[in-house]
């Protein structure tokens, strides 16, 4: 069996030799222009939605939750919850990391970059390559622990936000627990 990693260092990813600076663009460039026709080409044609559908809504403490997830999973093959027990107070400061992360200036974050076979860094989606057009996106994944990226994103204040990823990263980890 394949572990994650090797699976990456099998296909690198070299999709933008110059990272964009998403801060600093004043028009958005074709290359990130997607058509109705590039949409179409991309679009599962098993599943087609309306724009009045909305993603579920699956509440935890409901007495169906095992059957609405399964439901969601066959129709849908995402749904979002409600009532997870996650304690807001973490979800609003790990938005608040993610803006300050995302708000460094790109070559901040680009001393965190993830490696065109790595798994956890800075970067672009790794599902780029499959598409023609560019994906308006910045992503950090941390896999493990994210102490050798944070120092290099935030010199002076690394052990706060890594302790605050360990915490978010447990609290998921349960979560996915009681969805499994």
């Amino acid at each position: 069996m394949q572990s994650l990693s090797d699976a990456f260092r099998s296909h690198p990813v070299y999709l933008h030799h110059k990272h964009q600076d998403f801060n600093s663009l004043q028009q958005l460039p074709d290359s990130y222009t997607w058509t109705q026709l590039d949409h179409d080409q991309h679009r599962s044609s098993k599943h087609s939605f309306s724009l009045q559908e909305t993603v579920p809504l699956i509440d935890l403490m409901d007495p169906n939750t095992h059957k609405l997830i399964g439901h969601a999973c066959k129709s849908w093959g995402i749904f979002q919850v409600i009532n997870h027990g996650i304690p807001s107070s973490l979800l609003n400061e790990i938005e608040s990391t993610s803006k300050t992360l995302f708000s460094l200036p790109l070559e901040q974050k680009l001393k965190a970059a993830r490696s065109p076979d790595g798994v956890s860094g800075y970067g672009v989606a790794r599902i780029s390559s499959f598409f023609t057009k560019r994906m308006w996106h910045e992503g950090f994944t941390a896999v493990g622990s994210p102490l050798d990226h944070f120092r290099q994103l935030w010199p002076q204040d690394h052990s706060k936000y890594c302790d605050l990823l360990m915490k978010y990263e447990k609290e998921m980890k349960m979560l996915a627990g009681r969805l499994m």
